[in-house]
């Protein structure tokens, strides 16, 4: 077989395999971390001499004019545009897209000027081995799919940023506000814990802080406005637990009443109490003195109570009444509204009576316990609950510093 010949095969076979390649599209999560974690500042001056691509671009002229004063600190047209990016980036249009490139993707392989393209490259390059023939097939179609890939951020970003630059620049004004208020009380988030978050946001998506830099602008968006989005979260997140952490009284018993209610759900239980009761008789004929009167008795009972220790001599001193002692009991296993009672009560409270068909009953609540094995999620329910009362104190704090301030739009 002659040399030409044969390379005439490597050519066409490796046409062949372009036609019928499968390449899964990546579209990686949008670095949903940025937006959680606290905010820094990111400038040119601190990146990497050796990475020009991290630094932000020199917005042009008309990019650089004021469109909003903070309290005096100008907010640009420039980063107005960049956090629209950016929120576009994250408005979850990923599925979306994905669908339109794996559309498109299918009609660039399977175009025949794309094996055309690839034919004349194996030429050019004058291959002559199998192997270097996949090799430069995975570089080719690297290439397209790169290219293919910016070309679809780009049209996003044409047709959804207008709508989110009102948000963005609302955000921007949120973020000077807190950056500022922390200020005045002596927190700064320094341009070394901005590179750490950025390096360890890089980290996660497998690039070094380089490459992450360069994937994210190709999606217009500069390392910066991450930074400084890092920056303001950062700083705000320790002022309102500096400022209202004592305030926070999140109690095992509200624990008790998320787990429980989240467990009974799945039929399970969280947390096992110690519940004791007295229950009062009713005569098979039911009128209502006969009602009132056992009623006035349990009351009577709950004006004695003196904790679960009392509860057996209690029940000697009202007629009819039988004493029982329940020892631990799962939640689920006691009807509603008692359940949720039992669990909203004090350890060492007695609640009010309820009629049952046993009778009128009252319930004394003795101790908890938690369920084996289940301390990690009480912990994580407790930090839960702590956070969203923090939440709540600080979207107050944000509506007094709107408030307050000096907020003048151009």
């Amino acid at each position: 077989m002659s040399a030409l010949t044969a390379r005439s095969r490597l050519v066409a076979g490796a046409a062949a395999v372009l036609t019928l390649a499968v390449v899964s599209t990546v579209w990686p999560d949008r670095y949903a971390d940025a937006q959680t974690a606290p905010s820094q500042k990111w400038t040119a001056k601190t990146a990497p001499a050796d990475a020009d691509q991290q630094a932000p671009r020199t917005a042009p002229k008309g990019e650089q004019s004021i469109v909003v004063l903070v309290n005096d600190e100008p907010i640009t047209a420039y980063e107005v545009d960049q956090r629209a990016a950016f929120l576009a980036l994250n408005a979850g249009a990923e599925p979306e897209l994905k669908a339109k490139a794996e559309a498109r993707w299918a009609q660039i392989v399977q175009d025949p000027k794309t094996n055309e393209r690839f034919q004349q490259l194996l030429q050019d390059k004058n291959v002559q081995i199998r192997e270097q023939a996949q090799d430069l097939q995975k570089q080719f179609l690297m290439g397209l799919q790169q290219n293919m890939l910016e070309q679809l951020q780009r049209e996003a970003r044409g047709s959804t940023l207008p709508r989110f630059r009102k948000q963005a620049q609302e955000e921007l004004i949120d973020e000077r506000l807190k950056v500022q208020a922390a200020k005045k009380v002596g927190i700064e988030v320094s341009d070394n814990e901005v590179k750490t978050f950025l390096k360890g946001l890089a980290e996660r998506n497998k690039m070094t802080l380089e490459q992450f830099a360069q994937q994210i602008k190709s999606s217009g968006v500069d390392l910066a406005t991450m930074g400084e989005r890092f920056r303001a979260q950062r700083a705000w997140r320790e002022l309102i637990g500096r400022r209202y952490s004592h305030q926070i009284s999140v109690t095992q018993r509200d624990v008790d009443r998320v787990l429980s209610s989240a467990a009974s759900e799945a039929g399970e239980d969280t947390v096992e109490l110690q519940v004791q009761k007295i229950s009062l008789a009713l005569a098979s004929k039911i009128d209502q003195t006969t009602m009132t009167k056992r009623y006035a008795e349990a009351e009577a009972l709950r004006r004695k109570f003196g904790g679960c220790r009392t509860m057996g001599e209690l029940a000697k001193s009202a007629p009819g009444a039988k004493f029982e002692d329940m020892r631990f009991v799962k939640p689920a296993s006691i009807a509603e509204p008692m359940r949720s009672m039992l669990l909203s009560a004090k350890d060492g409270d007695m609640l009010p009576p309820v009629t049952t068909a046993a009778g009128v009953e009252v319930y004394a609540v003795c101790s908890r316990r938690a369920v084996s094995g289940n301390e990690a999620q009480r912990t994580k329910t407790l930090e839960e609950l702590q956070t969203k009362e923090l939440d709540i104190l600080a979207r107050t704090h944000m509506r007094n510093l709107r408030q307050e301030a000096d907020i003048e739009y151009r």
